[in-house]
């Protein structure tokens, strides 16, 4: 560029190096010279006396920005949009369900690996159920967590029963295993007056005080902040338990995602951010979300500590979860934690996957991936488990849940003002005015409405 333009006057060309190629350098604390030697340029480009760029590589250098120190280098170099390779993915388990790390560092006992395969199959027993229930049009909806069995029961496994969980909505397993009941699940999804929710929820929006399980919104990601600020609230009362906080690669794409982890890791606050990575955002695939190797690399972008595992071995999952507890406990940390899996069902009941996926890579993924009967082997091999042990876990379950099913459908549903409580402390008048038409409206048209709501 220099080349062409028009030097006409050695001063106008000194004063144009001096001013805009070489300011003055001052050795300020932690500033050091950049440029040293010349270099000799054609009559054509400058005159001999303007200061000249250098030839030699320079000195290593540095400067304390603020944030830290950064080395200086003299090439113009972009970093990449994207690895060249993958970021590798946390494995125990091969398909065969074989070890393939030192048993012994695992530190699974009989007692936990019975108890999390037995959770693992009533989970699956109880998607079938319910989602044959919503079928029948005994509950308006569902949302089953096919393929992702293990992501739920492992990942609970590693946690303390005092730290609380931020679900997004596939994550009912977490709660089945701190000892939310058959029963419980089947309360919420029929909206009974024993629904902890009092009927005010949609079917799978799971809560429980008791279990510390923050109930399910359906707003995706809103959880991830809400999960920081009550492990910045834990840090401050100097607590030993942490958060975590679940959802999909979906809410990976929202704003809440990405100021929930900055916030976490500047405040440096005990939370799991945990992103069960199926592929699907419903029916937007990956491909379509974002270009950059998965979640795991956001997480050193904002200075998180990350870890990318296989969603479908539960081993893997669980030791994972462990460590990652414990260092966000004891070096008061951000953890975040990317699982690789698939949605091997549908969405929801709402939802038909075989519109825009093929059917054979479904069941591919149903069949050869499947995280429960990888675990399965693996105990099997142990000597823990046996075919009339698997009979009797789940014909115990399905009668369990069929009873259930049948005792929640004969409750009745919550009264009337359950709708218009536990929001305001004194009712605004609207409100009041809402409640008696919707009152006068059940009786003038009883028939619509079902007959044991207590009006």
């Amino acid at each position: 560029m220099f080349g062409s333009i028009n030097h006409t006057s050695s001063v106008t060309n000194s004063l144009f190096s001096r001013q805009f190629l070489h300011p003055p350098l001052q050795d300020h604390a932690g500033i050091k010279p950049f440029f040293g030697g010349r270099r000799s340029h054609t009559a054509t480009s400058f005159s001999n006396d303007v200061d000249q760029l250098p030839t030699e590589a320079p000195l290593q250098q540095e400067l304390n920005f603020p944030g830290g120190k950064v080395k200086f280098m003299p090439k113009r170099i972009f970093t990449s949009g994207s690895n060249e390779e993958r970021t590798n993915c946390y494995r125990v388990l091969n398909e065969n369900g074989e070890l393939i790390v030192d048993s012994d560092s695992l530190k699974i006992s009989k007692e936990l690996g019975v108890k999390m395969y037995k959770d693992m199959v009533t989970l699956q027993v109880m998607d079938t159920i319910f989602y044959e229930a919503q079928r029948q049009g005994r509950v308006s909806f569902y949302l089953t967590t096919i393929g992702e069995e293990a992501i739920n029961i492992a990942s609970a496994a590693a946690l303390d029963n005092n730290d609380f969980v931020f679900p997004q909505y596939r994550e009912p397993g977490v709660l089945l295993w701190r000892g939310f009941t058959l029963q419980e699940f089947a309360n919420q999804l029929f909206g009974n007056k024993y629904d902890y929710g009092k009927g005010r929820q949609m079917p799978i929006h799971y809560g429980s005080k008791k279990h510390n399980y923050v109930t399910v919104s359906s707003t995706v990601a809103t959880q991830i902040p809400q999960a920081v600020g009550a492990a910045y609230s834990m840090k401050m009362q100097k607590q030993d338990s942490c958060t975590i906080t679940y959802f999909g690669d979906g809410g990976s794409s929202t704003g809440d995602f990405h100021a929930g982890l900055n916030f976490s890791a500047v405040m440096e606050v005990p939370v799991i951010f945990f992103c069960r990575n199926n592929g699907w955002a419903i029916s937007t695939p990956i491909s379509d979300q974002f270009r950059s190797d998965g979640i795991v690399v956001r997480g050193k972008a904002y200075g998180v500590p990350s870890i990318r595992v296989d969603g479908n071995d539960a081993l893997a999952i669980y030791s994972a979860v462990y460590e990652a507890r414990k260092m966000a406990i004891e070096k008061q940390t951000p953890v975040l934690i990317e699982a690789l899996t698939y949605r091997a069902g549908h969405h929801s009941t709402s939802d038909d996957s075989t519109k825009y996926r093929p059917v054979d890579e479904i069941e591919w993924w149903r069949d050869d991936q499947n995280p429960v009967k990888w675990f399965k082997t693996w105990i099997e091999n142990k000597g823990w488990w046996s075919d009339q042990a698997e009979s009797e876990q789940r014909s115990s379950v399905r009668k369990q849940l069929s009873q259930a099913i049948q005792a929640a459908e004969r409750v009745e549903k919550p009264p009337v003002a359950d709708m218009f409580n536990d929001v305001y402390d004194v009712p605004p008048k609207n409100l009041n005015e809402q409640e008696v038409i919707l009152r006068e409206n059940i009786k003038k048209h009883a028939q619509e409405y079902p007959s044991n709501v207590a009006v």
